[in-house]
């Protein structure tokens, strides 16, 4: 008989492109997951996945199945996920996780509007580096993550914009009298350290854009120990405009041109996952997002 847990062992195996991959992703060994498949297959009388190669593929009679079987799925998550809804209370704490390039004051209105309707749920805000606000929402941490799309797997989460921040190469004074005027050629710039922030999804994340090839490098936990690195004029590195704009304005950091370093601008959404049901808060929290006019 043919059963809800084999059509998630297959999606598993199809997504991960391995019988251990699926182990990993379901918590299972690997031997009950190609002892559902088998029971699957038996039950349909035909071999769904073809192991002659390295990795398993899906049979001619496979992909037709596949493609019907990922729609009951999704069904059955957008069941489960009514139901759960159905049954609600108001949570008991709703965690964001939001990268640190976002600028709070737009943030805080909402949740303030969020803390007056459910004053029983406990808001907890994370703020991350790099991929760590994702890393948080894909591991079940967070309800919501703020961030940019980089990394994020789109098929298993739904977005909604909520701002643009322009990403800005600056120093201090000193060092950018030093340097002279821009467009400032790599080779000047490789012997300067470039200020990086750390990620916080592990050991394993760090900055991965706007890094200078061959240059000296100096990673600082957060944007406050950046900031305060460039300030001192130790080295020069990119700032999101929010965070500098007093600087800029009182002359204490200065905007640099490098070459291979232009401004960017960094497009930042609300993501929360397809296969999680939102409690009323989460739920509240997104409309508000969804009412968001401009995001630039």
């Amino acid at each position: 008989m043919m059963k809800h847990s084999h059509l998630l062992a297959l999606e598993a195996i199809v997504t991960t492109g391995t019988f251990r991959g699926a182990a990993e992703r379901l918590h299972k060994s690997q031997s009950a997951i190609s002892h559902m498949i088998r029971q699957l297959e038996d039950a349909l009388d035909f071999r769904v996945l073809s192991r002659e190669a390295y990795r398993p593929t899906l049979t001619a009679e496979g992909q037709v199945f596949y493609r019907e079987a990922t729609r009951v799925l999704t069904q059955m998550r957008e069941l489960n996920a009514t139901a759960t809804r159905l049954k609600a209370r108001e949570e008991p704490e709703l965690r964001l996780a939001v990268s640190a390039t976002l600028p709070l004051e737009l943030l805080l209105p909402m949740l303030g509007e969020l803390g007056a309707q459910f004053p029983a749920t406990h808001l907890r805000l994370s703020t991350e580096m790099m991929g760590g606000a994702i890393a948080r929402l894909i591991e079940g941490r967070a309800e919501v993550a703020i961030s940019t799309l980089d990394g994020v797997p789109l098929e298993e989460v739904e977005t909604r914009p909520m701002a643009v921040v322009m990403i800005r190469p600056v120093a201090s004074p000193a060092l950018a009298e030093k340097l002279g005027a821009g467009p400032l050629p790599l080779s000047a710039m490789q012997a300067i350290p470039q200020v990086v922030v750390a990620g916080t999804a592990g050991a394993e994340d760090s900055q991965s854009r706007d890094l200078l090839p061959g240059g000296r490098r100096w990673t600082v936990s957060d944007f406050a120990a950046k900031k305060q690195v460039l300030l001192s004029g130790l080295g020069w590195g990119g700032m999101p405009d929010h965070l500098i704009r007093q600087d800029v304005s009182e002359g204490t950091l200065i905007p640099i041109e490098v070459d291979g370093f232009r401004p960017r601008r960094s497009e930042i959404f609300a993501i929360r996952r397809k296969d999680t049901a939102p409690g009323p808060a989460a739920r509240a929290f997104w409309t508000l997002v969804s009412q968001i006019k401009e995001i630039g």
